[in-house]
């Protein structure tokens, strides 16, 4: 698959099918995207990759959590700025009035919205999936190294014909992802992957992005 096509048919799937996605497409995936910029070549990342009981039984346990109502763990890092200025506020609402007409839940409906953010611990159905550690210690030019590893990866999933979704709501619960993967106490989760076949009759929603001249300035 061609980069560009990569890119531009990446995106966060919310459904998945129940085809495996056999271990050697991951180990391939995973070696690949161990060349992805690391300042310093520290490779901050620390992967663990979850599918079979060990999934099920993590799955299991979030979803309980969730569907009781338990708010989660203390927060080990600022998903987002408390107070987000403009124009990202404005693209953050706008993203999720978005996915939320795509599924055809309006504003109003708490419960089916509740539902939805919901299934991130369930993986969407996923048969695989991954979750990302970086040491504690670490500063954001490292945080910034993790971004670009977990990028390389989506983009090679593609080329291998599978999806993805990254998950920062994973960290909500990271106290039983921890139960099933025991990191070293010097490491913190930042979030969850979801891989596998995107079910074609799920939702599938593309979330505009803004035009280039709000996010780029070209100078000659």
């Amino acid at each position: 698959m061609d980069v560009y096509e990569a890119v531009a048919t990446r995106r966060a799937v919310r459904g998945f099918t129940r085809d495996d996605v056999p271990n050697e497409v991951l180990e391939r995936v995973l070696s690949a995207a161990s060349r992805a910029p690391s300042g310093a070549n520290l490779q901050p990342w620390h992967t663990y990759v979850l599918t079979g009981q060990r999934l099920d039984e993590l799955k299991k346990r979030a979803v309980a959590r969730a569907s009781a109502g338990d708010t989660g763990d203390e927060p080990e890092y600022e998903m987002y700025p408390p107070d987000l200025k403009s124009p990202y506020r404005e693209r953050r609402w706008a993203a999720a009035e978005q996915r939320y007409s795509a599924l055809g839940i309006p504003r109003e409906d708490k419960t089916a919205r509740t539902k939805t953010v919901t299934a991130n611990w369930s993986c969407f159905g996923a048969p695989a999936a991954l979750f990302c550690y970086i040491d504690r210690n670490m500063g954001p030019a490292q945080w910034a190294d993790v971004g670009m590893y977990l990028q390389t990866i989506m983009l090679l999933l593609r080329a291998e014909g599978l999806h993805s979704c990254p998950q920062m709501a994973w960290s909500v619960y990271h106290r039983t992802v921890a139960e099933i993967v025991s990191p070293a106490e010097s490491l913190l989760l930042f979030c969850g992957m979801s891989v596998g076949h995107a079910d074609p009759a799920g939702p599938c929603v593309r979330v505009d992005r803004a035009p280039l001249n709000e996010t780029v300035t070209f100078l000659d």
